[in-house]
């Protein structure tokens, strides 16, 4: 099983996982990406509640759709496409529509001096803050780039865009975020 797993991550083909395995492959793969599945669903929707359905419903659907998962993309990359696809039939429901989105990023817990923790808080609360205020072909790639570390090819096959245009749009997303920090600091 984890050989299975490991040739998954690795991006050759698999066979068709068995019943009793898909379980413990789904455990597995929502233990090691779950966080970064949640952080995602979160930066695209900027509400907790949402990424948490988001979240659950990508792994159902990944659940579904192991047999048919090809690798030509990287397991990670393959959860956060099926993220972004379920995101944004999220936001086009009504429901989504009617909803207040929240601006604010999902709090760290660590264990540091009060000081430390105040001064981190706030440089970390302003950066994320510009980063929510950006159009979302802005936000998007910054995202993937500095929270889920993806390559910009990863980035490009994810979007479906060039890596050109993930290149042109990181090096916007980064000017319009040190602008808006100058403003608010200045």
């Amino acid at each position: 099983m984890k050989h299975e797993h490991q040739e998954a991550r690795s991006g050759q083909k698999r066979e068709a996982v068995p019943g009793d395995e898909r379980g413990v492959l789904l455990r597995q793969l929502m233990e090691s990406y779950g966080s970064d599945v949640w952080h995602y669903a979160y930066f695209l929707t900027r509400s907790r509640d949402l990424a948490d359905d988001i979240a659950q419903d990508t792994f159902v659907k990944a659940y579904g759709a192991l047999d048919s998962f090809r690798g030509e993309a990287k397991i990670k990359t393959w959860l956060l496409s099926i993220t972004r696809h379920t995101a944004f039939d999220y936001r086009r429901s009504a429901f989504v529509q009617r909803s207040v989105l929240m601006a604010e990023p999902p709090e760290r817990e660590q264990a540091e001096s009060a000081e430390a923790t105040y001064m981190r808080r706030v440089d970390s609360v302003q950066i994320w803050s510009a980063i929510m205020r950006l159009p979302d072909r802005y936000r998007e790639v910054l995202v993937l780039d500095l929270k889920h570390g993806l390559k910009l090819a990863e980035i490009a096959k994810l979007l479906g865009i060039a890596e050109g245009t993930v290149k042109s749009r990181l090096f916007r997303a980064r000017g319009k975020v040190a602008k808006q920090l100058k403003e608010e600091r200045g």
